[in-house]
């Protein structure tokens, strides 16, 4: 049985940061990848944006599409999602005004710089040899994010965060 304020994912369970608000950085990595997690939109926004990226970086088959109309509706589609990120967070997350200092991000674009890391962690992991710099380089990235991304959920929750009004 799983404790108040946790998410069971397969066999473990996953601390959640604030029962049906923000996501931790593993379940929005885990939804990148295409896993099933429950824990509201924020991951199907993640899974999006991890789709688009995609096909951005890697394309299908490893053949990326560099059709400028093709690109020009995968940035569009990534700035809608960032901003409908940014929405459900303003209506559903409380915040903290005074006293807490801005940070220079909304969740959403920190979400979407997630979810590229991601695609580039995990393309890495499949093309490149064990040893590369590059692979771990992709890794390494990857965790930073992950931190820093959970560093700010704890902070905003914690009123000592703000996040940008656009």
């Amino acid at each position: 049985m799983a404790l108040p304020g946790t998410l069971r994912c397969a066999d473990s369970v996953v601390q959640s940061h604030a029962p049906g608000l923000l996501p931790t950085s593993d379940l929005l990595v885990r939804a990148c990848r295409g896993h099933r997690v429950v824990g509201g939109p924020l991951l199907w926004f993640a899974r999006d944006l991890a789709v688009l990226h995609e096909r951005r970086l890697v394309g299908r088959g490893g053949s990326v599409d560099t059709d400028p109309l093709v690109v020009l509706e995968i940035e569009r589609r990534r700035v809608e999602l960032v901003m409908a990120i940014d929405d459900w967070v303003a209506r559903s997350v409380p915040q903290h005004r005074l006293g807490a200092t801005l940070h220079t991000e909304t969740v959403g674009a920190v979400i979407d710089r997630l979810a590229e890391s991601s695609v580039r962690a995990h393309h890495a992991l499949m093309t490149l040899d064990a040893h590369d710099e590059r692979l771990h380089g992709a890794w390494h990235h990857l965790a930073e994010l992950a931190d820093a991304y959970d560093d700010l959920v704890r902070d905003i929750l914690a009123g000592r965060r703000r996040l940008p009004e656009w």
